[in-house]
């Protein structure tokens, strides 16, 4: 037996814990094909534990998870709990409290999914965004000024430090350098009209960029970058950008790559504890149906392995879900694909262990 890797899991809300089950069946068999460990605890955080307890997450499961190497999480999001609640007191403070600086999103079409791009397949869809994951807009500062009266003032502040510009700018140049394709990175941001933040973004880009010589560099505005990953996504290979803007165009770049059936994503801390999820939300409407694609699950438990060292276990799932695809999926929406959530995450496994 080779390493043992301990990961925190959190089911989540509606479907999440249906996707969780099927990951985690995949991660078991890969585990068992490639001769290492997983050793999951089970944190019982989301819609419920907030409603029972008023709790989101304590402190006290903050300082667990730092003793984890991952954590896999299934979804957050309850039709009881308003918004914003469970969001801003799971996901985020997750984020920034474990310093996940990075949020990291693969954006590939693969063989047999549909996309809604005309004449364009999965040669041209299949590139990377780096988002910064704990500054922007979503740090918190601000606040309400005169609230509830015709003079309401609220004012949300975006907050972009050096140090944390440059080391997610200096993660994407790497992750460029290790993808070897097209070697180009883009800054994405909006220099003409945000000065200041993105001036800041812009000088430390192409200061560390000459550090970078084999990497190809190039700026979108954001509504340029929309236009052309839509119009020519085959321009980008990695793209790096802020919070807010991250988070908008990840979710274009989910639609055009399939839908968020099989969008995953990642919560990167490099030197610490990282959180990997399906993108898509729990879904309650399906929840016990059996229904739910599991595959997002299943890809960000490959991105996990591929984090924890276990490249070739995590190259295995995504072989053994393209399979699933190809040959036995006609849909990858909730209720077509021909087959239940079970019963992909067993067809999954079954093309682990084959190959």
């Amino acid at each position: 037996m080779g390493a043992e890797y301990h990961v925190g899991v959190i089911p989540g809300d509606g479907t999440g814990p249906e996707v969780i089950a099927e990951g985690i069946k995949v991660l078991n068999a890969a585990a068992d094909r490639f001769g290492f460990g997983l050793k999951y605890t089970t944190y019982d955080l989301g819609g419920e534990r907030y409603k029972r307890t008023g709790e989101t997450l304590p402190d006290s499961v903050i300082r667990e998870l730092k003793q984890h190497r991952a954590i896999f999480l299934g979804a957050i999001g309850h039709p009881e709990v308003a918004p914003g609640i469970l969001e801003k007191g799971i996901l985020l403070k997750a984020r920034f409290e474990l310093d996940q600086y990075i949020n990291l999103r693969p954006v590939k079409l693969y063989e047999g999914v549909d996309t809604p791009l005309k004449n364009k397949g999965p040669a041209e869809i299949d590139f990377v965004v780096v988002r910064e994951n704990t500054e922007g807009l979503y740090a918190g500062a601000g606040g309400f000024l005169k609230k509830g009266t015709a003079d309401e003032i609220a004012i949300q502040e975006s907050i972009n430090t050096r140090k944390g510009a440059e080391r997610c700018i200096r993660y994407a140049f790497d992750v460029t350098r290790k993808r070897n394709k097209g070697k180009k990175l883009t800054l994405c941001g909006k220099t003409n009209v945000l000065t200041f933040a993105f001036d800041l973004w812009e000088r430390t880009f192409y200061e560390v960029a000459k550090e970078y010589p084999d990497i190809a560099t190039d700026y979108a505005h954001v509504d340029a970058t929309c236009m052309w990953m839509i119009k020519n996504p085959e321009w980008f290979d990695v793209i790096v950008t802020d919070n807010m803007f991250g988070d908008i165009i990840t979710d274009l770049g989910a639609m055009i790559q399939g839908g968020m059936g099989i969008a995953s994503g990642a919560n990167i801390n490099p030197e610490g504890v990282s959180m990997f999820e399906p993108i898509g939300g729990s879904a309650p409407k399906y929840t016990g149906q059996n229904v739910i694609n599991p595959l997002a699950a299943i890809m960000a438990g490959a991105m996990m392995l591929d984090f924890l060292g276990e490249a070739q276990a995590a190259a295995c799932i995504e072989a053994a879900a393209q399979k699933a695809i190809t040959k036995d999926l006609p849909s990858l929406d909730a209720g077509k694909m021909g087959r239940g959530t079970r019963e992909v995450g067993d067809l999954v496994c079954r093309y682990v262990l084959e190959q």
